[in-house]
């Protein structure tokens, strides 16, 4: 995967952007928290959601995998699901023969605009959430 390191909220953060296909994509995260040594609890899965609009942006702890294939393959390596996800809505095609295609083509501009929007609020509680205070980011990005 593509890793950095930044600083959020004066802590030293690991990014990571596994590289290999979705539903391998649980094997580059358990490596690399196993060599970092880096604990389920301080994990923070970005993912995309097709149960929330585009636009729309959640954070939940722990709960199963919803058919999202990276999270199928995550929760089984890392043994449970108690990590922090941040959920990206992207919108649900219609029907489920759809789905397929809709996760892996490009949305439309105005699906773009709204998905890009909701990352940037979620990216704004990031000092939050790094902290420890998931409850108020929780809060701020349920309701704001």
């Amino acid at each position: 995967g593509e890793a950095a390191r930044v600083t959020i909220g004066g802590r030293d953060i690991w990014l990571l952007k596994p590289m290999t296909f979705m539903n391998r994509s649980g094997l580059a995260v358990v490596s690399f928290a196993a060599f970092f040594k880096i604990a389920p609890q301080s994990i923070l899965v970005v993912h995309d959601e097709i149960d929330l609009r585009p636009g729309i942006a959640r954070l939940k702890s722990g709960g199963g995998h919803g058919g999202h294939n990276g999270l199928r393959d995550l929760i089984p390596r890392l043994g449970g699901n108690d990590f922090m996800r941040l959920r990206i809505g992207i919108g649900h095609p219609g029907h489920r023969d759809d789905v397929t295609g809709h996760v892996l083509k490009p949305a439309p501009r105005d699906e773009r605009d709204a998905i890009d929007a909701a990352i940037d609020s979620a990216l704004q509680l990031l000092p939050d959430i790094v902290a420890g205070n998931t409850d108020r980011a929780m809060k701020e990005l349920h309701t704001g």
